[in-house]
């Protein structure tokens, strides 16, 4: 992880499992300010008293909430988009919930990058995106493919993908474990 000092990140989806890893790592680097944006408060309130940093400000908002998500982005160099609904059950008994949060969403982040010209955006995805065979895959697929469609070249789009992380929330591990 290099090019982080002096620089404003913000993490969505921060106080999940992905973000509040991330946000640790980045503390080692000397970034200016780390942006950890999630609806969860009680996360945050959670999240703060761990860290207990003045460098990261913790900010209550959604991503499907345009207005939330673009003043969040404000003055920002880098984003690392984790905000997700990636429970497999809820996201096929909530269909609606998931494209949301998942497809609408991304699109949010996507387009407060673009307009406040962020230079590097990441979108951290899961390998069920690849031939999905759930929603949840299904929406992260959509998601990616919004994400990488870019005519804009300001700011630099990228997708990252990993599995079944042991320990994260949501994780597969511990129904096979039963």
């Amino acid at each position: 992880m290099k090019n982080f000092k002096d620089k404003t990140i913000l993490v969505t989806g921060g106080t999940g499992s992905f973000g509040t890893f991330i946000t640790k790592e980045l503390l080692k680097h000397n970034p200016k300010e780390i942006r950890v944006y999630s609806r969860d408060e009680e996360k945050q309130l959670d999240m703060n008293r761990a860290f207990s940093e003045p460098k990261i400000k913790f900010i209550i908002g959604n991503v499907r909430d345009y207005d939330r998500v673009c003043e969040a982005t404000q003055d920002v160099d880098i984003i690392y988009h984790a905000a997700a609904l990636k429970i497999v059950p809820q996201c096929e008994t909530h269909p609606m919930e998931a494209l949301k949060t998942n497809v609408h969403g991304t699109a949010n982040v996507k387009k407060a990058a673009i307009y406040h010209n962020v230079p590097k955006s990441i979108l951290i995805s899961t390998d069920k995106a690849v031939k999905p065979v759930n929603l949840y895959g299904m929406t992260k697929s959509i998601a990616e493919k919004i994400w990488i469609n870019n005519q804009f070249k300001t700011t630099k789009f990228s997708v990252v993908r990993y599995g079944n992380v042991i320990g994260s929330r949501g994780s597969v591990i511990p129904f096979f474990k039963n």
